[in-house]
């Protein structure tokens, strides 16, 4: 699984990166994380608001910061 964390480095984006870090180690997974900073990549994806998630090149959100739990059910396939 591929996770990628799509903004330019805000607080925002790194409290994300934070909690898609714990997310992961929580549920024992296997996965790379890519930080995607620069912004002609971002829009490329789609993406118009920071920070952004998005797993195997799917966008899943954009705009805000995500609980751990929101992350959680994303990486279950539940959200």
């Amino acid at each position: 699984m591929k996770i990628q964390i799509l903004g330019k480095g805000c607080p925002n984006c790194k409290l994300l990166e934070e909690r898609v870090r714990e997310a992961v180690a929580e549920l024992a997974m296997e996965a790379e994380i890519e930080k995607v900073t620069d912004i002609d990549a971002i829009l490329e994806m789609g993406v118009m608001m920071t920070p952004a998630l998005a797993i195997d090149g799917e966008v899943k959100r954009a705009g805000k910061v995500l609980a751990k739990s929101q992350i959680l059910d994303i990486l279950k396939g539940e959200a």
